[in-house]
């Protein structure tokens, strides 16, 4: 049997460097949450790739806070934790060099020099060139494997880096098959999956009225016929003031919202979806879900 590629590869990095965006245009469908806003990935996402050269399993972190602010936040650090400690074959540590260097990058940073595994620095937003902190990663390179500076917005330079992981990854005798999955995620089942896809609506129509003081709960996935699916779902905020702005006058927010979340649901699980979507206030959904 021709020797294949096979292994682990953790992304991590600051909130917001890109590293969902990148995910989603390698495996080239929605696998993880992306919006302007940080924590909106709350936990770690797991997808594969695959082509004649193996497969590579992509952890997907959550971003890793240098203070946790709320109970929320608390637990976003500890999920991406446990996925570190966790085996993996491969380090990417992607860095956005709009953003300078602070202390949370110096603790992400810590983080990733502790694990002694091949690492590559990803230096995402190369399309960005108005304001860069680019000499301030320069030492990295002394550190690192490997060095690539990418969009993963734009899908630039993304085969190269690919190419890369391949050739560091271990090699492997055993068939590679892709897992059987109705969705793209392998480590979230489908209520979770459709639940995320409907709070990234929340946090990219919401712009900035909306903290974060909300979450999705997927109550029900019904099969009625071969050509409807419905579903069931509330978004939960933490006052009555939140609930009318998600509301909004007449409904038309939630209503934007529900028709923006279908559409995407729809396009994702390729079914027609009858999305039954409601606002709720519940003080203390933090420490309920």
């Amino acid at each position: 049997m021709k020797t294949k590629k096979l292994g682990t590869v953790l992304l991590i990095g600051r909130p917001n460097v890109g590293k969902s965006t990148f995910l989603n245009n390698v495996i080239g469908t929605k696998v993880a949450i992306t919006s302007p806003k940080p924590q909106t990935t709350r936990f770690p996402i797991h997808a594969e790739y695959i082509d004649e050269r193996g497969k590579i399993l992509f952890i997907d972190t959550p971003g890793i806070f240098a203070k946790a602010p709320d109970l929320l936040a608390s637990r976003v650090n500890q999920s991406a934790k446990d996925a570190i400690t966790n085996s993996v074959d491969l380090i990417i540590y992607m860095v956005d060099h709009t953003r300078k260097r602070d202390m949370e990058e110096a603790k992400v940073l810590g983080i990733v020099r502790k694990i002694n595994k091949p690492k590559i620095l990803v230096i995402n937003k190369v399309d960005k060139q108005d304001k860069t902190f680019l000499p301030q990663y320069e030492f990295l390179k002394d550190e690192i494997d490997e060095v690539f500076e990418i969009s993963a917005l734009k899908r630039q330079h993304i085969k190269p880096l690919i190419d890369k992981i391949f050739e560091l990854l271990p090699k492997t005798t055993e068939k590679i098959v892709a897992s059987k999955l109705e969705y793209p995620l392998l480590n979230i089942d489908s209520n979770t999956f459709i639940a995320e896809l409907i709070r990234e609506k929340v946090f990219i129509m919401m712009g900035e009225e909306i903290p974060y003081t909300s979450t999705v709960v997927v109550d029900e996935i019904i099969e009625r016929n071969d050509k409807l699916t419905y579903i069931r779902a509330r978004i939960l905020t933490t006052a009555d003031r939140y609930k009318a702005m998600l509301i909004g006058k007449a409904g038309r927010k939630i209503k934007e919202i529900g028709a923006y979340a279908r559409k995407e649901i729809e396009l994702a699980t390729s079914k027609k979806i009858f999305l039954d979507l409601k606002v709720e206030v519940d003080p203390h959904w933090q420490t309920t879900y």
